[in-house]
């Protein structure tokens, strides 16, 4: 590193990376196992140690995920505790030097203002209502096929998982036929009885998926069951921007197709509402690109997949706003769970 020329040649300057501490790791029932693990991996090989609470809603992998890493790992390491809100109200009580949660924002907030009497950092790794542009020049078959498999996959119980479609009525009425045909590709004719398609994760998710059925027409799907869990792959049409479908991440199997007029309203309805954890477009042309990349704002961008920004190991990780702050994998997970500490030398003669 440059050092100023009047402290002399032989002053050098550099920056090292220190543990933070003691790391609290909260990890949410949807990718229950990986969720809890990629962060515990950043937070040990940067040093630290960690305290990790899986969810109690996920309860057989939480049991599984704790007998393993007790098992692997020495108790003044890493240790696991089980439990629900109680025990996570007892966790939060304490001081740790980084607080690392995955979840929705309604815990997040409870989880940065606990923090925040120790002024403990954190990170929160949140959600949102992440939207899809699909331009009129979009091969919408293929559009479909790469929608249905981003969407649908764990029962679209994911963070980045695509939220609404957002598209010029006459792009709308081409996709949606496509998107059948897509859902029928992949899952069959009875999704029920498909050995890849997911199930809720419990009885009060269910109900409050099943409510948001009544935002629009189901186009595609529609079916549920509740002695299952089962909620096929759906499609709304004909969906007003108020509907409930609208007003929360939906966190499961139902896509919103709303109409907009072209891009420039594209642009304006994603900014009135709150920054996306991703913002996904289909689209041939580089200047729509661009303007939806510079003209809006959210955790991470794709373009022609959706979730393919999560896949790649070298990129960062994490939201903005209402869907976040902080980021990890890779060497951002480095970069989190340290602290880059600035060092000057300079010689006494």
């Amino acid at each position: 590193m440059q050092v100023p020329a009047h402290f002399g040649p032989t002053t050098t300057a550099y920056t090292t990376y220190d543990p933070l501490g003691v790391v609290l790791v909260i990890a949410p029932w949807n990718f229950p196992l990986h969720l809890l693990i990629d962060p515990i991996i950043g937070a040990l090989a940067a040093g630290n140690t960690v305290v990790a609470k899986p969810s109690e809603i996920s309860v057989h992998t939480s049991a599984v995920a704790a007998r393993l890493l007790r098992q692997y790992f020495d108790a003044d390491v890493l240790t696991v505790v089980e439990g629900g809100a109680e025990e996570t109200t007892a966790l939060l009580a304490q001081r740790f030097d980084h607080i690392f949660y995955t979840g929705n924002g309604t815990v997040g907030r409870i989880v940065m203002a606990a923090a925040a009497k120790n002024l403990t950092p954190v990170t929160l790794e949140l959600g949102g209502k992440s939207p899809v542009f699909v331009a009129p020049d979009a091969d919408v078959d293929e559009t479909a096929k790469r929608l249905v498999g981003a969407k649908f996959g764990n029962a679209g119980q994911q963070c980045i998982a695509p939220d609404y479609v957002l598209a010029d009525p006459a792009t709308a009425a081409a996709l949606v036929p496509a998107l059948r045909a897509a859902v029928e590709a992949q899952f069959g004719t009875s999704p029920q009885t498909a050995a890849d398609f997911g199930r809720i994760i419990n009885e009060p998710h269910f109900d409050r998926l099943t409510r948001l059925l009544d935002s629009g027409q189901a186009a595609v799907g529609g079916q549920h069951d509740r002695d299952d869990l089962f909620i096929a792959p759906t499609v709304l049409t004909d969906v007003d921007p108020a509907s409930p479908v609208m007003q929360e991440e939906v966190f499961g199997p139902i896509l919103a197709v709303v109409e907009v007029e072209d891009l420039d309203a594209a642009i304006a309805f994603i900014n009135e509402r709150e920054k996306p954890l991703a913002l996904y477009a289909f689209t041939t042309s580089e200047p729509t690109k661009s303007r939806l990349l510079n003209e809006t704002s959210s955790g991470g961008v794709a373009w022609g997949q959706p979730v393919m920004q999560l896949l790649m190991p070298g990129l960062p990780f994490g939201g903005v706003g209402e869907s976040g702050m902080g980021r990890y994998h890779g060497r951002y997970s480095l970069e989190t769970f340290s602290h880059l500490k600035a060092v000057a030398d300079v010689p006494l003669s």
